[in-house]
């Protein structure tokens, strides 16, 4: 019996452990259920908020144009790459260069929230090569912004005039508008986000002016048509010796150009457009060492941000560029 009694109380004493470890385990597995339902929670949360930041970073697809002109002239590629660089960091904002005058693949449009073409003009401009013209209509369309620099202002008379005119608010016409080389003075700017921290500055360039504004307007005040907004930024009064030219092609001179002795010209002008898009026409940027001028540079990395949809620092986006980066990147080019 005392065995068996032995036996039992072990039994007994070996149950009762056993059912001791039971609630251990029974709270260890309450508390692991309640800590995994927490960092699950958690790491949903998480997930949700790392997704807004990405819906909030907005792209900008900057296309080059092909190689063109003599060295330092119409650096496009050089240009966008400099420009892409000192955009690094600046919060929202992302960009993608492609050269050669397009995209290899159309889908990086997909996600795409302005698109800039800086790049020769005219007949060969990128717009009107294949179906880009009918491709970038589908991005307007959508409010994805759209923004044209220096040569990349114009298009021939007659083809993609309308389309400039809504898109960006206006186009350089060959023997209407002019193209001399002077150094505009540019003192005073309009309060908008593309002008945040630039000072007076005035520089030498290709500075084309005399536009085909939408709705005919001399394109020097603020103005609305069609349910689009245009605002001058850049604006100058050229010298009547620049007006009497020469012009670098045609020489010029235009009597009509003559004839506005006195008025004020843009050469850089934003728009909003009624789809929700930006634009803007940025007439400057045929020599690539105006990209080391801080205000030239600032006032066109501004515009770059605000065209996409995405905010400006209130001081503007700083950046720095020294004699070694305005070297790298160059097309090869035989001197002429």
């Amino acid at each position: 019996m005392k065995t068996i009694v032995g036996v039992e109380v072990s039994v007994t004493k070996s149950l009762l452990i056993d059912s001791r470890t039971f609630c251990v385990l029974c709270r260890w597995m309450t508390f692991h259920a309640r800590l995994s339902k927490f960092l699950l929670t958690v790491l949903i949360v998480f997930s949700c908020i790392v997704s807004g930041w990405g819906k909030d970073v907005k792209k900008l697809v900057l296309i080059a144009g092909k190689p063109s002109h003599p060295p330092l002239m119409h650096e496009f590629r050089a240009g966008c790459l400099l420009l892409e660089k000192c955009l690094q960091g600046v919060k929202g904002l992302k960009v993608e260069v492609h050269d050669n005058g397009w995209v290899e693949d159309e889908s990086t449009f997909d996600d795409a929230d302005a698109v800039v073409i800086y790049s020769d003009g005219g007949g060969k401009h990128p717009a009107l090569q294949g179906d880009n013209l009918a491709t970038l209509k589908r991005l307007v369309e959508r409010g994805v912004g759209f923004g044209c620099m220096h040569y990349g202002v114009e298009v021939p008379p007659g083809e993609a005039n309308e389309e400039f005119q809504a898109w960006i608010g206006g186009h350089y016409e060959n023997m209407f508008s002019c193209n001399p080389i002077w150094e505009p003075k540019f003192d005073s700017f309009p309060k908008h986000p593309t002008t945040r921290g630039v000072a007076p500055f005035t520089i030498k360039d290709e500075w084309y002016f005399n536009m085909r504004f939408i709705g005919g307007i001399e394109g020097n005040q603020p103005h609305r048509e069609k349910g689009l907004k245009f605002t001058p930024i850049l604006v100058a009064k050229p010298s009547d010796s620049v007006r009497r030219g020469p012009y670098v092609h045609p020489k010029g001179p235009y009597d009509h150009i003559i004839a506005s002795s006195g008025r004020d010209e843009a050469m850089l002008w934003v728009v909003e457009r009624p789809d929700g898009g930006r634009g803007f026409g940025f007439t400057g940027g045929h020599f690539h060492v105006n990209w080391g001028n801080d205000s030239f540079r600032k006032i066109v990395l501004n515009t770059l941000s605000w065209v996409t949809g995405n905010s400006v620092p209130k001081n503007g986006i700083g950046s720095e560029v020294s004699e070694y980066d305005l070297q790298q990147n160059l097309d090869k080019k035989e001197p002429r």
